[in-house]
């Protein structure tokens, strides 16, 4: 099953990868697929000095931690998505979050759910029939029936 992971999905599972989230992302690649735009390795790198202020962890540690995350994670570019997709995304989410618009095209390429905490994202896009989606809590439950 492909899972599209969006960057406040990352940074919670860099932030304490001893929790549901980097339990998920590190030990669940024989049963989902994780896919996220290229870019996020960016953002993420753009907020490490964030990560190591609000985990307390070293920066030697956060990177470890990220590594870790990464390495479940497949992580594809942008010209890899139709414009057609683009253009469906950017529909859906130019009033909601612009800064979205990668993981509604990689979704909608890739007919993959978005796994995001972003609940005004999830909510907006709702409200205009994108609900595809899936929570951390609904992952945990496809594993745990997938490891049975």
């Amino acid at each position: 099953m492909r899972i599209i992971v969006d960057a406040n999905i990352v940074f919670s599972g860099i932030l304490r990868s001893d929790g549901k989230i980097g339990d998920l992302l590190i030990n669940s690649g024989s049963i989902f697929k994780f896919i996220s735009p290229d870019f996020l390795r960016k953002e993420i790198q753009r907020h490490h000095e964030k990560l190591i202020q609000i985990s307390k962890l070293t920066s030697e540690q956060v990177i470890e931690s990220e590594f870790q995350i990464y390495k479940s994670i497949h992580f594809i570019s942008d010209e890899q998505i139709s414009l057609s997709n683009w253009d469906i995304a950017e529909n859906l989410v130019y009033d909601v979050d612009k800064k979205d618009v990668s993981y509604i095209a990689f979704s909608k390429q890739f007919k993959a759910k978005v796994w995001s905490g972003d609940k005004a994202l999830i909510k907006g896009l709702a409200n205009k029939g994108f609900t595809n989606f899936i929570s951390t809590n609904e992952l945990w439950e496809l594993r745990q029936k997938k490891l049975k």
